[in-house]
């Protein structure tokens, strides 16, 4: 549960804006049930680098550059909690999450006592390696760490696959130089349409390296971004489209050739929305080609394309249209649905959303990783703290007399 503490007239999401380029968003975490702060919380911004715990007192803040966010805020035993923010969001007051304990269906119950498969990593371990990390040349350099926390389970009758995670999936991209720490709700495959979805909240952080390993990875990061959904997302908003290579057509339903998009900026498609926010409407898919970068060789040859073809083509189906924020984030993602190159590409050459190239230089690279030491050592106060109030409650009831009860007659 959230909700907001009524401590301005205003009743909205806690965003402070203090800078032009930057916004606040704080507030605190309690136990629904005690109601009681919640010390060591972990809140995060999924799909980047920023992150926090909270303090003794159940409170946080994080300094966001513009744009939107999924806040996401977990702490052990209680289910995990997840909201939209923007810069976009009026100045109000702090935010108060209220975590549940966590609650197992009966379909849950069902699900493990049936179909749960005791060698699952031995049996599916590449096939969900292939298919979430993916088969580009960075993924042959990212490991799983602990892929024990990972749970198989297959339904004969519906021929899925469906795998879930008892705790944070670890996953060490040696390539870009991330580790991501993956709150895997779910990763599904359907044998019968080959469609695979996978759901949870990923959160990025700097690896410590040399500063040739640093040169390195902000190289490949910058061929990542080149051609990628963000980087698309970005220049539609910036309206800068052609000069970074994009082309767009149109894919209507009844037809199966493209049409041309000359004006991408058209009113039938854009729209100049308030808080530098753009929306894009079409009536059919959108074809993207890409053609700064050629496609990945082993692309080509799963797909049996020729080794020569020269640009990178993906299909986006936005449904019912999206809303982009400056800095490439988009809204509703359930809406969207990538194919083609883009969905070739899946967690070895994803970024995170706060990923600028510009600003993405040895000296940013060596400020994140201070800040995931100072996180690390936060969160190991508060494991201290949690375990010397455990003791002092134990200690607590060994010292307390049992109540007894005479019967007398």
């Amino acid at each position: 549960m959230i909700r907001i503490a009524k401590l301005l007239p205003a009743l909205f999401f806690p965003i402070i804006v203090f800078a032009q380029n930057n916004f606040r968003v704080a507030g605190k975490v309690i136990d629904s049930a005690t109601q009681q702060p919640l010390q060591g919380a972990s809140v995060f911004c999924q799909n980047t680098t920023i992150g926090t715990v909270t303090n003794a007192n159940g409170e946080f803040q994080l300094t966001l550059s513009n744009g939107g966010y999924d806040l996401v805020v977990s702490f052990m035993g209680l289910e995990t909690q997840s909201m939209r923010i923007s810069n976009t969001m009026p100045e109000a007051a702090e935010l108060i999450i209220a975590l549940k304990q966590k609650e197992k269906s009966l379909e849950e119950v069902a699900i493990v006592a049936t179909n749960e498969v005791a060698n699952g990593w031995e049996k599916y371990g590449q096939f969900l390696t292939d298919n979430f990390i993916g088969k580009t040349g960075n993924s042959k350099e990212c490991e799983i760490e602990n892929p024990e926390v990972l749970r198989f389970f297959y339904s004969r009758k519906r021929k899925r696959l469906k795998v879930t995670g008892d705790s944070v999936l670890v996953i060490n991209n040696k390539a870009l130089g991330y580790t991501i720490k993956y709150q895997l709700d779910s990763f599904v495959h359907e044998y019968n349409d080959g469609k695979t979805l996978y759901a949870g909240y990923p959160f990025y952080e700097q690896m410590e390296g040399s500063e040739e390993e640093m040169l390195l990875w902000q190289e490949k990061r910058k061929m990542a971004y080149n051609g990628s959904l963000l980087q698309f997302l970005r220049a539609y908003h910036d309206s800068t489209l052609n000069g970074d290579g994009y082309k767009v057509e149109l894919i209507n339903d009844g037809t199966s050739q493209p049409s041309p998009i000359y004006n991408p900026y058209d009113t039938v498609y854009y729209d100049t929305l308030d808080f530098k926010r753009v929306g894009l409407y079409f009536p059919g898919k959108l074809r993207v080609v890409y053609s700064r970068e050629k496609p990945d060789p082993a692309y080509l040859a799963v797909n049996k394309l020729p080794m020569s073809t020269p640009i990178q083509i993906s299909i986006l189906d936005l449904a019912n249209g999206i809303v982009i924020e400056e800095n490439g984030y988009f809204f509703d993602q359930k809406d969207v649905l990538t194919l083609g190159y883009w969905a070739w590409e899946k967690m070895a050459d994803f970024l995170p959303y706060d990923y600028y190239p510009e600003r993405n230089t040895i000296e940013e690279m060596k400020t994140r990783i201070e800040e995931k030491r100072a996180r690390i050592e936060e969160e190991m106060r508060a494991k201290m703290n949690s375990e010397s109030e455990k003791e002092k409650v134990d200690s607590v009831e060994e010292n307390t007399p049992a109540n007894t009860t005479t019967n007398t007659e």
